[in-house]
């Protein structure tokens, strides 16, 4: 059977299928992530009152956000193709003009509200870990606020109908969401790296395994939403519109797996406490990630380190 729809819509249709399912996918793994952290973090002993309700807090608005943003793109999805199926559009056209039906400007919103708690919480890791450095602190809050400032933009201009692959704004917006992603790790690995070398000078049989599992953790969570982002902002830079699509409606889940995976395995580790005992007591600059408290045992600030004693997000 022939049909006069050219080759470039068909593949930009079956990639918002195709992207939906993905997206289904990872919001799969999202929601068993956020319940598995949920139940970890009320049943951690270590987690005092307060740090516990915060920690709760951005488990849950940012899982809120996420799901209000992927069930507005799986019922623009289905509108497509069912709702809209009489209206003079094709599903291609449906497709590049979704920012003229507000249930897409909603998708994209709350995914960038969602995002903004997520980089805090990076922020504010690598600000603990750096003791509120100002060579640190400046920059990266800069970043942040430019970060901020371009997803508004993005957001009035989709709010304005314009044709979401059109939006050029976005790229930046990407490029500096990924940057603080970067940055943050290397960062965090340095300042890592450097403390276990010094805790190596000062005692020859010390442990380092506590800062290599962060390390780890901190490199493995971030490559997976890394090159994901990395291929949306090629493929929108490239105007390649179906990888786009299919990228898009996955990033924000993505990058929530991420940050779960990283305050979940923390709090697993957590969970011997003649585990964690014996290495404080071996050095009392451990770091964690999920929860931490200011420790000051070397009566300096510039050694002053996270501890595994309070969850303070």
């Amino acid at each position: 059977m022939s049909s006069n729809t050219s080759q470039a819509a068909l593949w930009l249709e079956r990639s918002r299928l195709d992207g939906m399912v993905l997206g289904g996918v990872s919001y799969g793994i999202y929601l068993f992530l956020t319940v598995q952290t949920w139940i970890v973090v009320m049943q951690q002993p270590r987690y005092g009152g307060r740090s516990r309700r915060v920690l709760l807090f951005y488990i849950f608005i940012t899982f809120a956000l996420g799901t209000v943003s992927f069930a507005a793109n799986a019922k623009y999805t289905e509108m497509i193709w069912i709702d809209l199926r009489d209206v003079p559009e094709s599903p291609a056209d449906l497709i590049e003009n979704q920012m003229t039906y507000p249930i897409n400007v909603l998708a994209i919103s709350t995914a960038h509200i969602q995002e903004w708690f997520m980089q805090a919480l990076l922020l504010h890791r690598c600000f603990v870990i750096w003791n509120w450095a100002r060579w640190v602190t400046i920059p990266m809050i800069t970043l942040y606020i430019a970060m901020i400032a371009i997803s508004i933009l993005v957001q009035i201009q989709a709010s304005t109908g314009v044709v979401y692959y059109n939006i050029d704004v976005l790229l930046a917006y990407s490029c500096i969401e990924v940057g603080i992603g970067v940055i943050y790790t290397i960062l965090v690995a340095n300042r890592l790296l450097a403390m276990r070398s010094l805790m190596k000078q000062v005692t020859a049989q010390y442990d380092s395994s506590t800062y290599d599992t962060v390390i780890i953790i901190v490199v493995e969570s971030a490559i997976p939403y890394s090159i994901f982002a990395v291929i949306f902002i090629v493929s929108f830079a490239l105007h390649l519109n179906a990888i786009t699509t299919i990228c898009y409606l996955s990033v924000c889940q993505v990058q929530g797996i991420a940050q779960l995976f990283i305050i979940l395995r923390v709090a697993r580790g957590l969970t011997d406490p003649q585990d964690w005992s014996s290495r404080i007591a071996a050095a009392p600059t451990i770091t964690v990630f999920s929860g931490f408290a200011s420790d000051t045992t070397g009566k300096s600030n510039n050694e002053s380190i996270a501890r595994p004693e309070e969850a303070i997000v």
